[in-house]
């Protein structure tokens, strides 16, 4: 376990993924160029329909949202896509994330130079405050994005209230997003805590969660493993800026429990719109199978799948 744990925080001391300033805006504007060819029109992977860009605040703002999607979070990229494509590479976004992201210089130098930082609170407090650069975060992190799948239009921040912290120490703004739509690339059956505990994931990966689930390729999947998510269009609605009342370094937990009670009303508000324009189920089957079809040329191994969803579309 000693072995474990030193492996996987083997950069936890360097410095990979505290520097601000290693946002490298062509390295941004080139991975939305490569990956965005995913994300976007109703012929892509991944069809993207985002409401509220045109009350986000013209200074910098904490954006909230809840996650979706398992270990793929299709739900994160699709929202990065959308910004840059909106806002443009001149009004960074920074992204916090678990330190497993950077426990390999692979993968952690290349996230750091795409503004993806540690989630650290004073990290966060730098980009909102000294470098007056927008922040989005996903409070509910592994616990939301492994609630199953009939809790998919359902906020779940599991009593986590640091952002609402965060938002009153900065003074700016919250933006709440509802995503709906990566809860779709699969079927979470059980987000496993109790299994979790048993595994002492919590002192091991800083995780609460051992899931089951149903996703391709594995049919039967059993532990947060990235999966090959299915065509989806991805759907994101942002509620107007909620300012927090008062800016100070210090505030009372009565304040963070009201900031943290009006962001999950307005976010939970939003997802109830969501839900309520949802394409049923033979509908959504219908346009799964069609983009398959879309990919197959791409993707041969896909074709099993493209019979099998078109088949329970019917």
């Amino acid at each position: 376990m000693g072995r474990l744990l030193q492996w996987l925080h083997s950069h936890a001391g360097t410095n990979i993924g505290t520097r601000i300033e290693d946002f490298d805006a062509e390295a941004v504007r080139e991975t939305v160029r490569q990956v965005g060819a995913l994300f976007g029109g109703p012929r892509s992977y991944f069809p993207l329909e985002i409401t509220g860009f045109d009350t986000v605040p013209e200074g910098p703002a904490l954006f909230v949202s809840n996650h979706s999607g398992g270990t793929s979070i299709p739900d994160a990229w699709g929202l990065m896509i959308s910004w840059y494509r909106h806002f443009g590479v001149g009004r960074p976004m920074h992204v916090l994330a678990h330190d497993m992201v950077f426990s390999l210089r692979a993968t952690g130098e290349p996230f750091a130079r795409r503004g993806v930082l540690r989630a650290r609170r004073d990290l966060a407090l730098k980009v909102l405050t000294e470098w007056n650069r927008d922040l989005v975060v996903w409070p509910g992190g592994d616990l939301d994005t492994w609630r199953p799948y009939s809790e998919r239009y359902k906020v779940r921040f599991s009593g986590r209230k640091g952002y609402a912290k965060l938002a009153i120490q900065a003074g700016r703004p919250i933006v709440p997003v509802a995503h709906a739509g990566s809860h779709e690339t699969l079927v979470v059956l059980t987000d496993g805590q109790r299994l979790a505990q048993r595994l002492h994931f919590p002192e091991l990966f800083r995780a609460s969660i051992f899931p089951i689930h149903l996703s391709f390729p594995y049919g039967l999947g059993i532990g947060p493993l990235p999966h090959l998510p299915t065509p989806v269009a991805l759907r994101y609605r942002l509620a107007r800026p909620i300012w927090p009342e008062r800016q100070c370094d210090d505030p009372t937990q009565e304040e963070i429990d009201a900031l943290d009670e009006r962001v999950r009303a307005a976010m939970q508000h939003e997802l109830d719109v969501l839900a309520a324009t949802a394409p049923r189920r033979g509908e959504r089957l219908r346009a799964v199978a069609r983009r398959l079809r879309q990919t197959r040329v791409a993707a041969p191994h896909l074709s099993e799948l493209v019979d099998v969803v078109a088949l329970a579309a019917k």
